[in-house]
């Protein structure tokens, strides 16, 4: 199963469910939360970090498809753009150097 296909299962399980696909604010607001779990479960140690990190995708992946976004098009995209740039160290800091 590729991106796409997880984003349209994603969909039709919020659907089926009842969950909002509808307001986007409330669904990065989630994300959010879910995100703060995450860094939770990493800061304790829990063994349910996965999980959580699970959670995030999932939430992505919906707004994604509630947005009509093709997430891994959108990924590939960006992957290639960041391999392309560079960067120089600036004081301890990675900063990009503009093309």
């Amino acid at each position: 199963m590729n991106i796409v296909e997880i984003q349209k299962r994603i969909y039709q399980n919020k659907v089926d469910k009842g969950f909002n696909v509808t307001d986007i604010n409330k669904e990065f607001c989630l994300l959010y939360g879910e995100i703060a779990e995450a860094y939770e479960a990493y800061r304790k140690k829990d063994e349910g970090i996965g999980s959580e990190l699970a959670d995030i995708a999932i939430y992505l992946l919906g707004i994604s498809e509630i947005l009509g976004i093709d997430l891994e098009s959108e990924i590939k995209r960006k992957i290639e753009i960041n391999e392309k740039r560079q960067y120089k160290n600036v004081n301890g800091v990675n900063t990009r150097i503009e093309d």
